[in-house]
């Protein structure tokens, strides 16, 4: 297997950089049908019946929400746009770079809209002091999960 990565890099300088995007676009799959689901849920929300009752803290945090999710199914699907812009013009290793901060950026997004929408339906159906005991334990999971975790634990190759 080694041994066709090598042949495939000397065959072309580039395959690493396409091999690296492949891999970058299944984890946006991912990351994208999650933010898309998010940011339907909360685009349905206002035309609810009982949206009106809402207070005004919680419908901060819900266009915070929403334009969070919003923000980041914009950055998770730009790198289609990017690669469409740039495609077979040579510049693979830098479609990679700029698919790389933007999965990044949207990633945090998509972790502040996720916090926030949890927030929201815990205080709404529980109540603040639930909804902030909630929305902490839920933000420290994504943090260790998505970020300490990989930081810290690097599987060995092999």
């Amino acid at each position: 297997m080694a041994d066709d990565a090598h042949r495939d890099e000397q065959q072309e300088p580039t395959a690493p950089w396409h091999r690296r995007y492949a891999e970058q676009l299944q984890e946006l799959k991912v990351t994208q049908t999650g933010v898309q689901i998010l940011f339907a849920f909360l685009l349905t929300l206002p035309f609810q019946a009982g949206f009106g009752k809402i207070t005004g803290a919680e419908r901060h945090l819900y266009v915070f929400s929403f334009v969070t999710a919003a923000l980041a199914a914009a950055l998770l699907i730009a790198p289609v746009s990017y690669h469409r812009l740039h495609f077979r013009q040579g510049e693979k290793p830098e479609i990679v770079r700029a698919t790389h901060v933007l999965a990044q950026v949207g990633l945090a997004f998509e972790l502040l809209s996720i916090v926030g929408a949890v927030y929201l339906v815990l205080d709404v159906v529980t109540g603040s002091r639930w909804a902030a005991i909630g929305g902490s334990v839920i933000a420290a999971v994504y943090v260790f999960l998505w970020y300490i975790l990989p930081l810290v634990y690097k599987p060995k190759e092999g």
